[in-house]
């Protein structure tokens, strides 16, 4: 008897020594799980177009607060990465200055952390402009083909310009107003100008013939 008591009691100290070995086990795991949050991250730009040499400033902010670091992405013409550690309320701002003509689309991300999963900003788009002289065409032209293919009629939208390939998208800017239309002819000859607008064109932008205006190309 005196053989069985000390195993029994043997017994029972293991027992006891590993119910809350495990529990605290399972209690660890689970306070790792309950760690990692969801993160946000928001971005917002000052203005969506901007004329070449110019700067635009970026904001957002990261959730949960605290200091994260942050990468704002601008894809486009150019990839540029802006890098940052957000503020304690988990804020930051940085500045963007495109060195390239064009469309640009920008993100920012959380970085994936310990406590944190990573997290991307919904996009914003951004146009870089560049200035251009540009003056219109069509009266006396109706019904004759353009060099693109196709026929010059008072309502085709377009453009003519010497370089472009025909059918490039260019977005235009004037005053406020924009249009985005095909490169569908070659021109204009005139010293100082780059681009000719067919007259639905120069309609749909308020443009008064001649003067200057912003081109993404």
């Amino acid at each position: 008897m005196r053989f069985i008591l000390p195993a029994v009691a043997a017994a029972t100290a293991l027992s006891v020594g590993v119910v809350p070995a495990a529990a605290n086990s399972h209690h660890h795991k689970h306070q790792r799980h309950q760690a990692r949050v969801r993160s946000h991250v928001s971005l917002h730009l000052s203005g969506h177009t901007i004329v070449s040499g110019n700067g635009i400033a970026v904001r957002g902010k990261a959730q949960p607060s605290g200091r994260h670091r942050v990468k704002v992405v601008f894809r486009g013409p150019e990839t540029k990465v802006l890098t940052t550690t957000t503020r304690a309320n988990g804020t930051f701002a940085l500045r963007f200055s495109p060195e390239a003509i064009g469309n640009y689309a920008a993100r920012a991300y959380g970085a994936h952390g310990a406590h944190t999963h990573a997290a991307a900003s919904k996009a914003r788009h951004l146009t870089s402009y560049r200035e251009a002289g540009a003056s219109y065409y069509g009266a006396g032209l109706y019904g004759n083909g353009v060099a693109c293919g196709g026929t010059l009629e008072p309502d085709t939208p377009g453009v003519a310009n010497k370089t472009l390939p025909c059918g490039t998208m260019v977005k235009l800017r004037y005053r406020g107003r924009s249009i985005t239309v095909p490169v569908i002819d070659r021109g204009p000859y005139v010293a100082g100008r780059e681009f000719d607008l067919t007259e639905a064109t120069k309609d749909r932008l308020g443009f008064p013939g001649v003067d200057t205006l912003l081109a993404n190309h």
